[in-house]
């Protein structure tokens, strides 16, 4: 169970105070400031702050997300996918003065994007939407970043969902990959010259992630990948581990600012 302190109540290391003096155990992670492993899982209604917006239940490779985005304040920020919320309160808790969009398709998804928000004491721009039409819930307008948590095979969280063992068909990854590259085609024209699109899903299929990046590098001449950590520079795939987060799949794509 991966807890997100929330920076803008207490740094992790205070929060962590309080968790072990009311006779938790926790440990942080060693790449997301914010995060935070907690010994044995706990109801939220046990940890200091949990109804004050002090922390979030949220695993360490979804941390990940809007670290790598590196949202700033100010910024025109399109969490798309976002429902059920837990990385548009992350980017408003990393930049709390930015502008943030967040837009998903299920509607009662969407309703707990806005009670996350509202526990959180945050404001987002709430949408329902399809992101192959994304000139439907935004028209011409661009953003600065955009989070892309793309639809996937979810086989990075089968340890916490072994049901996708039995519902999943071999069929349903060529038609997530297309619906992937839908959004990804859509969706680019709204980012602005110079802005960053993180492209992420919690899948270990190379269809969904390396090859969909590549493909769209190969469709996208304004588009370029930067590369992270020590990972190929069409994305650094994350398998499960132990003690550990999801499997995860991040890409980091940057259009180029003398893109028309």
């Amino acid at each position: 169970m991966w807890l997100r302190v929330n920076r803008q109540h207490h740094d992790r290391d205070g929060w962590l105070a309080k968790l072990t003096d009311s006779g938790r155990l926790a440990h942080p992670a060693a790449d997301a400031p914010d995060a935070l492993r907690l010994e044995s899982p706990a109801p939220v209604s046990q940890l200091p702050g949990f109804d004050q917006g002090w922390l979030t239940v949220q695993d360490l490779s979804a941390q990940r997300c809007a670290l790598l985005l590196e949202p700033q304040n100010g910024e025109q920020i399109l969490d798309l996918c976002a429902a059920p919320g837990g990385k548009t309160t992350h980017l408003l808790e990393v930049a709390p003065e930015a502008q943030v969009l967040a837009v998903d398709v299920d509607a009662q998804r969407l309703k707990r994007a806005d009670e996350n928000l509202q526990r959180l004491g945050m404001k987002a721009e709430v949408k329902q939407g399809d992101g192959r039409t994304p000139q439907q819930w935004c028209g011409e307008r661009q953003f600065d970043r955009i989070l892309l948590d793309a639809p996937c095979s979810a086989t990075g969280v089968i340890r916490r969902h072994p049901d996708i063992k039995w519902l999943r068909r071999d069929r349903d990854i060529a038609e997530l990959a297309k619906l992937q590259s839908e959004i990804l085609d859509a969706v680019w024209p709204h980012l602005k010259p110079g802005g960053t699109l993180l492209y992420a899903t919690c899948s270990i299929l190379p269809e969904e992630n390396h090859q969909q990046i590549e493909a769209f590098l190969q469709r996208q001449s304004d588009a370029e990948a930067q590369p992270l950590r020590d990972a190929p520079a069409s994305g650094w795939q994350v398998f499960p581990e132990a003690e550990g987060g999801d499997g995860f799949f991040y890409a980091k794509l940057i259009k180029k600012p003398d893109a028309n």
